[in-house]
Parts: C-alpha cells; sequence; structure tokens
C-alpha cells in the first residue's frame, strides 16, 4: 500500500512539476463591471440575478493577473482589479425608488485567488500542424477580499464617502470578502502570447456596497440628512405626473425615520466582463521539453568537424 501511495505522490509532483512550469503566464485585463443591490433597478421588486441591473450603468474594471497551471486540467490565478460600481434611483421607472431619489458610486479594489477547471481543449486550432495556436475554456471558482468606499453626491454636486456619515446609523467595514465564479476561455497565439474573456459573479457578504440596507434613521446633522435622505416634493409630483393611473404611489411620508430604505434579506453582489491579455512564460522544465519537444520544436544541433587522422 506504501508503494502504491509513493507511485502516485512521485507521478502526482512530476506532473505538476512539469505542467507548471510550462504553463505560466502574467498579463492584464480590461472590461465592463454592473451591480445588482437596493438603487435603480427595473420596474418591479428586485429580481435575483442579471434581470434586474441596468445596462446602461455598466462601469469599468481594469486588473492585472498571474496565472499558474498546475496540470492539464487545473489551474490557479491571482488577479487584483480596479472595479467602479454605480447606480441611480433617478434612472428606474420603479416609482418607490425613483422617490427615494439616492445615488451611488464606489471605487473597489478587489484581491481574487482563482482555481480554474479547464473542460474543453484544442491543441491545435486550424489543424495547421505547427501547434503554435490552441483554444481552452474553462470555469472558475475562489475566494477574494476587497475593498470597498460608496460615495453620495451632495447637493453641491461633489461625491462625499458615505461610511464615516452612518446613513443608516449602522458601522460597517470597507473591507469584505466575496466568492466569484464564472467562464472564462482563452487562445494561446505564437505559443507565447494569450488573449481571452471572462464573465464572473461575486458574491459577497455585505448589503453596504451601495449603502443602502435597512430603514431611514433621524439626523440630527442637517449635511448628513441631505445625503441619508433626499426625497422631496417636485420628485413625487413629477412621479404621479407620469404615472396617472397608477394606485399606491409614494408620497414625502413614505421616506420618514424608521420606514423601509433598502431590503437587508439580500446582500449585495456584482458582476464583471473582461478581455484578457497575458505573456505565456514557456520551456523551463526539462521533464516537458522531453516529452513534448514536438510542440516547443527541437533545436538544430551543431554539425561537429572532424579531420582526418594521419
Amino acid at each position: 500500500m506504501r508503494k502504491i501511495l509513493l507511485t502516485l505522490a512521485i507521478t502526482l509532483l512530476t506532473t505538476i512539476t512539469g505542467y507548471s512550469q510550462y504553463y505560466v503566464d502574467y498579463g492584464f485585463s480590461v472590461g465592463a463591471s454592473n451591480y445588482l443591490g437596493e438603487i435603480g433597478g427595473g420596474v418591479g421588486e428586485r429580481r435575483d440575478g442579471f434581470v434586474d441591473m441596468k445596462l446602461n450603468y455598466s462601469r469599468w474594471t481594469l486588473g492585472g493577473f498571474y496565472r499558474y497551471r498546475v496540470s492539464p486540467k487545473i489551474g490557479v490565478k491571482g488577479s487584483l482589479n480596479y472595479i467602479r460600481l454605480s447606480g441611480d434611483d433617478a434612472k428606474t421607472d420603479n416609482p418607490h425608488r425613483r422617490g427615494r431619489n439616492l445615488n451611488f458610486r464606489n471605487d473597489m479594489f478587489e484581491l481574487l485567488a482563482n482555481g480554474e477547471l479547464y473542460i474543453y481543449k484544442v491543441n491545435d486550432v486550424g489543424r495547421t500542424g505547427r501547434y503554435t495556436s490552441d483554444f481552452n475554456l474553462y470555469f472558475y471558482g475562489g475566494v477574494g477580499l476587497f475593498y470597498s468606499n460608496p460615495k453620495g453626491q451632495a447637493p453641491s454636486g461633489n461625491w462625499v464617502s458615505l461610511q464615516p456619515l452612518q446613513t443608516e446609523g449602522v458601522s460597517y467595514s470597507r473591507f469584505n470578502f466575496t466568492i466569484p465564479v464564472g467562464i472564462g476561455f482563452y487562445y494561446t497565439i505564437e505559443r507565447k502570447y494569450r488573449l481571452g474573456m471572462e464573465i464572473g459573479w461575486r458574491t459577497t457578504f455585505t448589503d453596504y456596497i451601495d449603502d443602502v440596507s435597512t430603514v431611514y434613521v433621524a439626523h440630527d446633522d442637517p449635511y448628513t440628512a441631505s445625503l441619508a435622505n433626499k426625497n422631496n416634493q417636485a420628485i413625487i409630483d413629477q412621479i404621479r405626473e407620469d404615472n396617472p393611473d397608477a394606485e399606491k404611489l409614494p408620497s414625502v411620508n413614505t421616506y420618514q425615520p424608521g420606514d423601509k430604505r433598502g431590503d437587508p434579506e439580500h446582500d449585495d453582489a456584482y458582476v464583471t466582463a473582461t478581455v484578457n491579455f497575458s505573456w505565456a512564460i514557456r520551456g523551463r522544465s526539462k521533464f516537458y521539453r522531453a516529452k513534448h519537444s514536438w510542440v516547443l520544436g527541437r533545436k538544430k544541433r551543431r554539425r561537429r568537424k572532424s579531420r582526418a587522422k594521419f
């Protein structure tokens, strides 16, 4: 039994060493981001998933990553991303959210550690016989930590950090954990460049990415009160004008201390879609080079000059 376990361990270690030293790449990503939370959204009540997102409020994401291919089926990747999220009740057709009249933007920094499971691979794209291009499709999932700093727009037009103001009388952390999951693919071009795309969903454990979660509270400071409750009669009148036949429309009394401001039963989430470009580091493993020399290409041997012996 020990011999069997030892043999399996050596085989696994050899495979990991061979493939990981060859399948290494590092690069950058750029794309779009969006979020699912209390602010904005569709006409009806809150819905899970992509259906309640406002595409016109998509913002950007930038990042860098380092990928380490453990085996033909498994890889690990670390990444650091800068993500902006935003939302505005003024852009929704939901009368009660529109009457609430809150908005936010959040510049977040995200650190992720993901595992990749490769489910489909083409070793020679186009069947050229040169094996210079390949295609990989994969699922990924992992854990992450992000820094969140939601800001609201003051009457002056300036963006103000909301977390220190405790707009709902709650102190929450700017650092939170996330669980990323998604799908992606990449092409390897000329054996050293990789171009790909990823779409990923982030499940979080906070409801304060947008600084909205529970109920309205009273504030003695007029400045904090103006950021925590932006409802006014002019907005209510406009809503009633736009919905003359609707029932149960909001009034200024709908947004008083103790009234509903958010939905504490569902945490916020966000999604990213990125295009990725990276450089592959190849040919460091003697094991891989010996086993796959037909991929790497064999070096030409130098002919030794021989002299006639007399």
